[in-house]
């Protein structure tokens, strides 16, 4: 401020005389040095400031809020707008506007400005709108606002002036639609301030005198023209002032007339009616904000608005109390025919009832009750309201046992009722929310968003007439879509933490033209979506990344389509779509092409799915097709041509032969008889019990089983491996005898081996496991992964330790052996007689 003052007053300023001394004067160079520095200094300070921006039109400028304590003289001429609030302004000079001839749009509104030049706005012809609100001026300025006969919205209130005396300026700007005066320091209103305004056709007419109005003059309100009043005026010790304003309006074309901090610091407890007057008034909105109000005072004014014109009824922000003295001779006869009550931001619910009953609900048409912290709906309520068209309830505390009372009697309640508003409350169930509403007969529309309800599974019943539903922001699952009316043409079911949806549901709402599911977190489009009468769809903001050209297509009605802010995998499939989207002409893409951004791959993350291009026939099936059959065929050609000139058919069929020579030989190695009819591997420890019970069971039956056993059919002299892959070989089945003693011994885990090769080869029904011994298949040692196998995949033979069922396990060894003959010859009688043979 300091530099502002001094760099208006350097050039040629005197002086200030010091109090009581002779100090003379600096020379003139020291002055104009000094002016000098404070002017640099100036200079560098105002460098430090951020600039003012531009819209994105370049014709408004938004300069609001950087701490400016003049106007930058460097702004664009050509300027239609200008916001310059919330800054330090003190001073409007006739230079800070000069130019600016376009200049519409001026806000000047919070600052310190205590002086306007005469000359501000000469430049500024066109000004329409202009916003001195909450300065420090300490009169109205009208020699500035002489020249602007354009001006049609005026706001100098808030300021200190202590008269709202209007001088004839004011009479000659004919466009002039919005007027708001007045400030905490006006104590005075007389009856000429305002006769200027007789001619003016006023839209609105604001006027504050806060707590300081010491005298209303009659009559002082007679000569205004305007549809609509906003009084800001505390009336705590002066409330004769209100019926003397009430009877000014009278033949006034005032339809909006609102009071502001009626009674500001305490309860009216007055005999008198302050509202009297009302009912002569042309008035059909009535307005009530802040201020306080008992039960009495309320009484007073709906009696009064009973017998008026006043069709719509607001109380907002009011401190309601009871009374201390309740006159209760009046209970139940206040019952005012409104349009609309509002009922908004009280913190005393007492309001509801404030003459002990809800009869002051019977004539209402619509009710909005909203953030009233009422947490409870008693039964009688609900009959009072038989012509509420609209009910508004949000924003309070009702959970579902208080507003669903099972006590209560819900039949024939609420006859008219269409549209009902739950929104931020407490609820948790839709069944309560159902059983509520399933019995009014007009209802239409029900909107509960902001509440937590879809997380129950529940069965719900609705009213057959419902068409309209908001359950945005609640907490939906795809359970949530068995407890919906399948009777919808609207949903919104946005952030709803919603990740799957049922295809059976849309399948089933066949009125269902409107759907909402933006914000949530489904993960994928089904193929199979039907929706057959849809015609408007949102699912922006969601996690899928893939949607084709078949993901709407049962949607034959789809116009509209919101899909942006997704993942999108930029492939053919979404080229595809978007191809034959254009084409069709339809459905179109409401967000395109804001937030449709490329997620995948990753060379095109957070690129613009409008700017992804692709390579030539990247996504042209029909062409790729066409390419690919004709290079095949050209192939082939070329290969048929080739082996024509290298002979390639003459080694073809040589190399025939020499594999049927060679898959013959192998036939015929198969086809040979086995020796055996069984190899048995067991352990050492295991011998006794094989020589003594296995071989002497099977061996001499009738006729006998040929086994072989390592000692005492293995050939001497050859290595052990041989003899094992030929016993193997020669032996119709492999028995396996397990023990623990089986598992420690090496050679059988290779006789297993090899037998389990045998088995890949020629069926696993060759090997049979007889368990000697009990033995955990998961306690077996790593190389045995093949014995855990079998184990858990193969049924095996136990032996038994009681004699009575022995008999049956050599039955069901025998019979998996199968009948004993059509052996070829042994090993030794094959050398035998290849030995006669020579």
């Amino acid at each position: 401020m300091l530099l502002v003052s001094q760099e208006r007053s350097c050039p040629g300023a005197p002086s200030s005389p010091v109090p009581g001394g002779t100090t003379p004067a600096p020379p003139p160079a020291t002055r104009w040095f000094r002016c000098l520095v404070l002017l640099a200094l100036a200079g560098a300070a105002a460098a430090t400031w951020p600039p003012c921006h531009m819209a994105t039109n370049n014709r408004t400028g938004l300069c609001r809020g950087q701490g400016l304590v003049w106007v930058p003289p460097d702004l664009p001429r050509d300027l239609h707008g200008l916001d310059l609030s919330y800054n330090k302004l003190q001073e409007i000079t006739a230079s800070d506007f000069a130019g600016m001839t376009r200049l519409r749009h001026l806000d000047l509104s919070y600052n310190n400005i205590s002086r306007i030049a005469p000359d501000a706005f000469v430049s500024n012809l066109l000004l329409e709108h202009l916003q001195l609100f909450n300065n420090s001026l300490h009169h109205i300025p009208a020699p500035a606002l002489r020249p602007l006969a354009n001006l049609r919205w005026l706001d100098v209130s808030n300021n200190l002036y202590r008269s709202a005396a209007l001088g004839g300026v004011f009479g000659e700007p004919r466009r002039l639609r919005e007027l708001s005066l007045g400030g905490p320091l006006l104590e005075d209103i007389s009856r000429g301030d305002f006769v200027t305004l007789k001619d003016t056709a006023l839209q609105k007419f604001a006027i504050k005198s806060g707590s300081s109005l010491r005298r209303y003059e009659a009559g002082a309100f007679s000569w205004l023209n305007t549809t609509e009043l906003w009084c800001d005026m505390a009336l705590d010790t002066r409330v004769e002032v209100l019926p003397a304003v009430l009877r000014d309006l009278r033949g006034r074309p005032i339809t909006y007339l609102r009071f502001r901090n009626l009674f500001e610091f305490t309860y009216y407890t007055g005999d008198t009616d302050p509202f009297a007057g009302l009912a002569e008034l042309q008035v059909t909105t009535l307005v009530f904000y802040r201020g306080k109000f008992t039960e009495n005072l309320l009484r007073l004014a709906l009696l009064n608005i009973q017998r008026s014109r006043v069709r719509d009824l607001a109380l907002v922000a009011v401190d309601f109390a009871r009374s201390q003295q309740w006159n209760g001779s009046t209970v139940g006869s206040v019952a005012p025919r409104l349009d609309h009550l509002l009922l908004q931001d009280i913190s005393n619910p007492d309001v509801l009832r404030f003459d002990w009953t809800f009869t002051w609900f019977s004539g209402v048409t619509t009710l909005s009750i909203i953030n009233v912290n009422f947490n409870y709906v008693p039964c009688d309520v609900w009959g009072e309201m038989l012509n509420v068209e609209v009910l508004d309830i949000s924003g309070n505390r009702l959970e579902d046992g208080y507003i669903y009372n099972q006590r209560c009697h819900y039949e024939g309640v609420m006859p008219k009722l269409e549209t009902f508003i739950l929104a931020t409350n407490q609820l948790l169930s839709l069944a309560v929310v159902a059983a509520l509403t399933r019995t009014w007969p007009q209802l239409t529309r029900l909107d509960a968003s902001h509440n937590s309800l879809g997380s129950l599974q529940e069965t719900c019943q609705w009213s057959p007439t419902l068409r309209w539903l908001a359950l945005h922001h609640n907490r939906a699952t795809v359970g949530t879509f068995g407890c919906l009316p399948t009777t919808l043409e609207y949903l919104d079911l946005s952030h709803s933490q919603l990740d799957r949806l049922d295809m059976d549901y849309f399948t089933r709402s066949l009125r269902l033209r409107e759907l909402r599911l933006s914000g949530n977190k489904i993960k994928f489009i089904p193929s199979e979506w039907s929706c057959p009468q849809l015609q408007v769809l949102a699912i922006d903001g969601n996690s899928f990344g893939i949607i084709n050209h078949g993901s709407f297509s049962n949607m034959p009605q789809l116009l509209s389509l919101a899909a942006g802010n997704n993942p999108y995998h930029c492939t053919c499939d979404l080229y595809l779509f978007l191809e034959e989207t254009r084409r069709r002409g339809r459905p179109t893409l409401a967000d395109w092409p804001h937030n449709w951004t490329c997620y995948h791959p990753e060379p095109l993350l957070d690129t613009a799915v409008a700017a992804y291009t692709l390579r030539p026939l990247e996504c042209d099936t029909p062409a790729l097709v066409t390419i690919a059959v004709t290079s095949t065929v050209v192939a082939v050609v070329a290969c048929a041509m080739l082996c024509w000139k290298l002979d390639a058919g003459w080694y073809l069929r040589a190399t025939y032969r020499l594999v049927q020579a060679k898959y013959g030989r192998r036939r015929a190695a198969a086809a040979r008889p086995c020796s055996y009819h069984a190899f048995i591997s067991y352990s050492r420890a295991d011998a006794d019990w094989v020589r003594r019970e296995l071989l002497e069971r099977l061996e001499n039956a009738v006729p006998p089983y040929r086994l072989c056993i390592h000692e005492r059919d293995f050939t001497p002299g050859r290595w052990i491996i041989e003899n094992i892959v030929e016993s193997i070989e020669r032996s119709s089945k492999v028995i396996f005898v397990l023990s623990r003693s089986f598992v420690d011994s090496e050679w059988c885990n290779y006789e297993l081996y090899f037998a389990h090769q045998r088995a890949v080869g020629l069926g696993s029904e060759d090997v049979i496991l007889v368990v000697k011994e009990p033995i955990v298949a998961r306690g077996l040692p790593p190389r045995f992964a093949r014995l855990r196998k079998m184990l858990g995949t193969k049924t095996y033979l136990e032996w038994p330790h009681e004699p009575g069922r022995k008999d049956f396990f050599w039955l069901q060894l025998q019979s998996l052996l199968g009948n004993p003959g059509g052996l070829g010859a042994a090993a030794g009688e094959e050398e035998v007689n290849v030995g006669d043979t020579t």
